[in-house]
């Protein structure tokens, strides 16, 4: 290897290493801050390594552990379940709009298309989901509402289907004799395991993260997934804050360790998803950068 290669590497594995440094700084403060004391927090703010060690927040969290373990549970069910669908719907889209022998394509992707810029808005979305279709207080609100399909998505797919699955075996399948459903089921998706790796780690990370739709649709306690459970926990600590101000509150909120409760919420709603994305990593770039490719 020349010496000028040799030095090009290493200044770009510097700045990669440096880079992903930089990008693991706040997750290190995040959690050294959920296991710091409050009192240490308000005194001398936030650090890498905690000045007073505690697990109060915790502490004050797995108050409600029963609560947080459905939530849990209804996050991994609807997370599940939700990506699942979602690479279902999508990749049936996707399929036909990738064919240039469909009649209706540029129909088809062209309402696909002016999805991505104009929508009804907040207020028909809730009547229509609410009124029309009633799926508030029902484990369908946390499904169904922005989440099950994505046009982005549906797009990436569809590039993947037209610039990386070969049309010769496309052709030779049919004058093999098989019918679309079984090219699609035994060679389409087979072929598309990159793309489909990708699409379902968004999706999943969408439906883990949401908490807007149990916001919107969700009021009873036994459907909140840990993301509006959690975004609950704080709203309360901070009407509980709030209340202890006003004139002849009678409200003690010195316990509540309101700084490192943030902290430790934030911890326990993104660390299954830090866990998991590295075994998608290597798909999720492929897909990417695949699927990015103009079709």
């Amino acid at each position: 290897m020349k010496k000028s290669d040799l030095g090009f590497r290493s200044i770009a594995h510097f700045c990669v290493i440096f880079l992903s440094l930089l990008a693991l700084t706040p997750f290190v403060l995040l959690i050294s801050s959920s296991f710091t004391s409050e009192r240490a927090l308000i005194a001398d703010g936030y650090r890498f390594f905690p000045k007073e060690f505690s697990l109060e927040a915790y502490q004050y969290i797995s108050s409600n552990s029963d609560t947080i373990a459905h939530a849990y549970l209804v996050t991994i069910f609807i997370s599940s379940l939700g990506t699942a669908a979602s690479l279902a719907f999508t990749s049936m889209l996707a399929y036909p709009l990738s064919r240039k022998d469909f009649t209706h394509r540029r129909v088809f992707s062209f309402l696909v298309f002016f999805t991505m810029l104009f929508n009804g808005g907040l207020v028909p979305s809730y009547i229509m989901w609410t009124q029309l279709v009633g799926i508030k207080n029902t484990y369908w609100a946390l499904l169904l509402p922005n989440l099950l399909m994505n046009a982005f998505h549906v797009i990436l797919v569809k590039n993947y289907f037209s610039t990386s699955i070969p049309e010769s075996i496309i052709e030779a399948s049919r004058i093999d004799g098989a019918s679309e459903i079984r090219i699609f089921i035994s060679i389409v998706l087979p072929l598309s395991k990159p793309i489909m790796a990708t699409i379902g780690l968004m999706t999943l990370l969408r439906y883990w993260n949401d908490w807007t739709n149990g916001l919107y649709f969700v009021t009873k306690q036994k459907y909140f997934s840990i993301q509006v459970l959690l975004n609950n926990i704080m709203q309360n600590i901070q009407f509980l804050l709030n209340s202890s101000s006003l004139p002849g509150a009678n409200v003690k909120v010195t316990s509540i360790p309101s700084a490192s409760v943030r902290m430790a919420i934030a911890v326990l709603g993104i660390l299954p998803i830090v866990i998991v994305f590295p075994f998608f990593q290597k798909y999720y770039i492929k897909g990417i950068a695949l699927g990015s490719v103009k079709g």
